[in-house]
């Protein structure tokens, strides 16, 4: 089978894949158990030939084990039976899409060696073996028994079904089976035996509350191992198809923003009615987790990882164009949710307020935006960075709200304030000293000093 192909069949299963009908945010429901994708859960990649035992690496886990056949393993479907060899030896994969505190049950199924070295003695009560998750207690299991084995002889296979519950204790847990085979005389092969692995969980519940500027830490990861940092993913990533985005549709949802006051507000002081327009302007920015991730560990943002979510409308609208990674999640935006997303926002309002008088009017805005959760993901799958993406959104108008209420206590204070004056230092508070009518009429001086000649009086 091709490799690719059945990665996305698995991941599309599991919901990880690009919505193919725009998601509806109205469904607010108690999540409900859905599968989780367990990559090659059949063992089946790569292509064997023969039946084994072949000491092979497995695509999509890690440790080196022993692989069967489906007819060597003693088993009716297609699933390969791998064995797990001495004590210690593991068999690992992270449970991709997985969210802390999702609670998960993995199923599957263990047998006893089919190989032909093992003895009666070894496999007679069954072999022990490990299972184990992040988060989740370590359960000891022992396969069933397999009497009257004996060297030389291939088992049936005794295939029993299993199952193991743990609430996820990080993103992405690390699912592990590991041999507790102790003899050391007994050979590698004859080791208890995994097949058929499957998973389902019930997700936790979508926290709407998170603040856009607090959207959480990002990870990166190599096949089933976590980066240390996000540079190597993020650079991998940094070709115009080197990566794909896949968005996570149970943990994206649009919503309102925390209301701002845009502009001034006016407070009318007088006895009358006052009415007046104005123009609003207001702009919305983009935020994103990766940028988030570098600055709380202190650490300037590398170049491949620098999403539009600057909020300078210049840089931004460069790293629209330029950066690999905002290409690969907006188009994936788009085929998933049928509309072109946007980085950035702005526009302008003409209102018209009539303020009664005693009270204040103002205008508030209520952007709307939208969340993105998903990751950044290698064609090979050989890195996966996971992001969180917030922006305004083309979904819903933004709600501006013209207010008009009362004057707060301050504002009280300053309409009652006198205005500005000067004090008059001599007769403040004598009756006014003359009557000036108008009627004298005095040419102005000639010279310094000098008096005109001609003027007339008031009659007294």
């Amino acid at each position: 089978m091709n490799r690719s192909l059945s990665t996305l069949a698995v991941l599309g299963a599991a919901g990880l894949l690009l919505p193919l009908a725009p998601v509806s945010y109205a469904t607010h429901a108690a999540p409900a158990e859905q599968a989780v994708p367990v990559l090659n859960g059949d063992f089946a990649d790569p292509v064997m030939k023969g039946d084994g035992p072949t000491t092979v690496g497995i695509d999509f886990w890690t440790g080196l084990n022993q692989r069967y056949s489906p007819a060597a393993s003693g088993r009716t479907d297609a699933s390969h039976g791998v064995a797990l060899q001495k004590d210690g030896n593991t068999l690992r994969q992270r449970l991709r899409g997985v969210r802390a505190g999702a609670r998960v049950t993995v199923t599957y199924e263990d047998s006893p060696a089919v190989s032909k070295e093992c003895t009666g003695a070894e496999v007679v009560d069954g072999q022990p073996y490990e299972v184990t998750a992040s988060g989740g207690p370590v359960q000891q299991v022992t396969t069933a028994g397999d009497p009257d084995r004996t060297k030389g002889k291939p088992g049936p296979g005794r295939w029993t079904g299993r199952s193991y519950v743990f609430t996820a204790g990080e993103n992405d847990p690390l699912l592990t089976f590991t041999s507790r085979v102790t003899d050391s005389r007994t050979h590698v092969t004859c080791s208890p035996m995994i097949a058929r692995v499957r998973a389902a969980e019930v997700p936790p519940a979508l926290d709407r509350t998170v603040d856009k500027t607090r959207l959480g830490t990002s990870e990166a990861y190599k096949g089933n191992d976590r980066e240390s940092t996000l540079h190597n993913a993020a650079a991998a990533c940094n070709g115009e198809n080197a990566c794909v985005f896949r968005p996570d549709a149970r943990m994206s949802f649009r919503y309102y923003d925390k209301a701002r006051v845009v502009g001034e507000a006016f407070v009318n002081c007088t006895r009358n009615t006052l009415e007046h327009s104005r123009l609003l302007s207001y702009a919305e920015r983009s935020h994103d987790s990766i940028a988030q991730t570098y600055a709380d560990a202190g650490l300037a943002l590398n170049e491949v990882a620098r999403l539009p979510t600057s909020g300078d409308r210049v840089e931004d609208e460069k790293r629209a164009r330029e950066r690999p990674m905002a290409a690969q999640f907006a188009l994936a935006y788009e085929k998933g949710w049928e509309r072109p997303w946007q980085w950035f926002s702005s526009d302008q309002r003409t209102v018209v307020e009539r303020i009664q008088p005693g009270e204040v009017s103002w205008v508030e805005l209520q952007p709307s935006r939208e969340r993105v959760e998903g990751w950044f993901v290698g064609k090979k799958d050989d890195y996966r960075l996971h992001a969180v993406i917030d922006g305004p959104s083309r979904a819903v108008p933004d709600r501006l709200l013209q207010r008009t209420g009362p004057m707060s206590e301050a504002e009280k204070q300053r309409c009652a304030a006198a205005r500005p004056m000067t004090t008059t230092p001599v007769g403040a508070s004598e009756p006014a000293s003359s009557s000036d009518k108008g009627l004298l009429k005095t040419s102005a001086p000639t010279a310094p000093g000098a008096r005109a000649s001609a003027r007339s009086l008031p009659l007294g």
